[in-house]
């Protein structure tokens, strides 16, 4: 018989269910003790593996990179425990992922929708006209792993009295692309800032919203009857102040609002889970964000003010669950990250994994 890792300690299942130990044995998880193996034994918190739900591999900040330079960034991923990454747009095709057992699991968004001149150079699909939307919504679902990203607000320079965000699609446009994309069999996520362009969204069924900076109480409280789900980043709210810096003279208006938002970052998320909201973690890795920050992002939602288990359960089961992706169960993939401590008391912990397991493969 192969060798098999003996997990011991506390293995978290879910927010109710723990057991004091787990097998893995040919790359699945068990929780009947095998026979005549060769057990080699990790102690500690075991718990599902990482996700990172807002993270563009293939995405840096000039636009698409290499598959050298996507490797590094799964990897980085990986080691800090992430086994589960939800793309949230990336202009490369990163489908060759899928193929390599070492890196974590994918679920790909495909292009971001854009409009040109309305979102950062060389991220996006931009289309000239609006109601090609639906289309390459369609296009979008099909070529990806069950999710489309939209970008449905950014800063229209040409505004009346200045720049300013602005919804980049009509609401009948919207609501067509969602249908098309649910009609795919696939769900949409939406980058917003705004406050003007939340409402369309929730209309047309969207599935999730990216930062949701914008919110006012009202559509808080609307977020959180309809369901939807919230991906915080704030790891990237946090710059919106040096976003602010860029087009301050041009743009103040912009400029003003970016700052309002970043400024109250915190307080918007603690609104956010205090009205019910799910609030995922994502780090926006990407871009200008490096990868592997997971445990970053984290401790940024509890100094918010959010409950460490609840963050982690966020950033771990919970998530996982929703994505439809199995956890720590009899038969799944063994995929678990280990610590020394547990970090649903200390968040911190999640910054220093003892050991990575992926599809039963030790790689720490």
């Amino acid at each position: 018989m192969t060798d098999v890792l003996h997990l011991t300690g506390t293995v978290v299942l879910d927010d109710e269910r723990e057991v004091g130990e787990a097998w893995v044995v040919g790359g699945r998880l068990t929780f009947e003790r095998p026979q005549g193996a060769t057990t080699t034994s990790v102690a500690g918190w075991v718990l599902p593996g990482l996700v990172d739900v807002h993270c563009h591999l293939g995405l840096a900040g000039d636009g698409a990179v290499d598959a050298a330079t996507t490797e590094r960034q799964a990897v980085a991923d990986r080691d800090s425990g992430v086994l589960l990454v939800r793309d949230a747009g990336s202009p490369a095709d990163t489908s060759w992922v899928h193929a390599r057992p070492d890196l974590p699991r994918l679920l790909r968004a495909g292009h971001h929708l854009a409009r040109p001149r309305r979102y950062l150079r060389h991220y996006g699909l931009e289309l000239e006209d609006v109601r090609d939307l639906p289309g390459a919504v369609h296009h979008e679902a099909v070529r990806g792993d069950g999710w489309v990203k939209l970008v449905a607000d950014w800063i229209d320079r040409g505004l009346p009295g200045g720049g300013d965000l602005a919804p980049l699609w009509p609401s009948d446009v919207l609501a067509a692309a969602v249908r098309a994309a649910h009609d795919a069999g696939a769900r949409v996520t939406a980058h917003t800032f705004s406050t003007e362009a939340l409402d369309p969204l929730l209309d047309a069924g969207v599935d999730g919203l990216e930062h949701a900076t914008g919110a006012t109480p009202a559509q808080v409280e609307r977020i959180a009857t309809l369901g939807v789900p919230v991906t915080a980043t704030l790891l990237q709210v946090a710059q919106f102040d040096a976003i602010a810096a860029q087009g301050a003279d041009r743009y103040p208006r912009f400029a003003a609002r970016m700052r309002a938002m970043g400024e109250r970052r915190h307080a918007h998320v603690r609104d956010l889970h205090d009205a019910g909201v799910r609030v995922l973690v994502g780090t926006d890795a990407g871009g200008t964000i490096g990868h592997g920050r997971i445990a970053d992002e984290a401790a940024e939602l509890v100094a918010a003010g959010l409950p460490a288990h609840d963050v982690v359960a966020a950033a771990s089961w919970r998530t996982r669950e929703w994505l439809g992706v199995d956890g720590i169960a009899e038969g799944a993939s063994a995929d678990v990250v280990v610590y020394d401590r547990d970090p649903r008391r200390d968040v911190t912990a999640l910054a220093e994994p003892s050991a990575v397991v992926l599809r039963g493969t030790r790689y720490r």
